[in-house]
């Protein structure tokens, strides 16, 4: 326990740290904003770190070793699993709320013509279907480097040591409820929800929480079936990545806690049963806990 708070006690005073530096100047309207998002990703991996020096604890149980003998398919799944979920929970919406569909992609048209963007006919189709190949095939191996500075922290170490003590169903949970607070100020900020709505920001930190239950389900499943921590930084990288693909085809402004985006309750309803799913899965009784 003592190594537990070590570590929260320094990932949350790094994040906030700098979640409330950017709040205080302009928040995701700062030019440098993706920047400071991206170093926050990286605190879990240096808090993990840090606590492993302060605790000479050493770093032989890391969950770097890939375990691949026997575990191809949870990698395939890790790769392919988020975008395919993603996609099914954009279809979804779009059955529910057709009016919303824009085969032609006009809105996005538009996106580019404000920036004075000049797109040659059929250029348009020719962007979405490079991002899309991207996101599915690449995104997992750009993102790793960031996704790896959470999933070190969160499914590499967190969630072991909770396993020391509790079932791997409950350590999920707390896992995953640790995971969607430490996202908190940023959501103030609008990530994910915007601002403005009523409950704000109370319901998106919320909402947040819930999402964090779903995925961090699935990312331990992956996690706790490999012993490794890359499966889960290869996941996190597909969702990352394949997550915003459905906007190309909205229109209007439809609700951010509905759809189509996977952070919406039908946007990410694939990934709300596959996490429902592995966590019944996962199992009960503790198992050998070292990565």
């Amino acid at each position: 326990m003592k190594r537990i708070g070590i570590f929260l006690g320094i990932t949350f005073s790094l994040t906030w740290i700098l979640a409330f530096g950017l709040m205080a100047n302009g928040g995701l309207g700062n030019p440098y904003a993706i920047l400071v998002l991206s170093a926050v990703m990286l605190m879990p991996a240096l808090a993990v770190v840090a606590t492993r020096l302060i605790t000479k604890e050493g770093f032989k149980d890391f969950g770097l070793k890939p375990h691949l003998k026997g575990h191809v398919r949870y990698y395939l799944a890790a790769w392919f699993g988020p975008a395919l979920l993603i996609a099914l929970g954009g279809l979804i919406y779009f059955l529910v709320f057709p009016d919303q569909f824009d085969p032609t992609m006009s809105q996005m048209a538009g996106i580019y013509a404000a920036q004075g963007v000049d797109l040659p006919e059929g250029s348009l189709f020719t962007i979405f279907l490079t991002q899309l190949l991207l996101g599915i095939f690449l995104a997992p191996l750009l993102n790793i480097i960031t996704t790896s500075g959470e999933e070190i922290g969160w499914r590499g170490y967190l969630l072991p040591k909770l396993m020391e003590m509790y079932s791997p169903r409950v350590s999920i949970v707390i896992s995953g409820i640790i995971w969607g607070l430490w996202h908190a100020p940023i959501i103030a900020m609008g990530h994910n929800y915007g601002t403005g709505y009523p409950t704000a920001p109370w319901g998106g930190i919320l909402a947040m929480v819930f999402f964090c239950l779903v995925i961090g389900s699935f990312f331990s499943l992956l996690v706790i079936r490999t012993k490794s921590f890359l499966p889960a930084a290869i996941a996190h990288g597909s969702l990352n990545g394949f997550a915003a693909m459905s906007i190309w085809f909205t229109l209007g402004t439809p609700s951010p806690f509905i759809g189509p985006l996977p952070t919406g309750i039908i946007g990410g309803i694939g990934l709300i049963v596959v996490g429902i799913l592995s966590f019944i899965w996962v199992g009960s009784k503790k198992p050998v806990t070292k990565l």
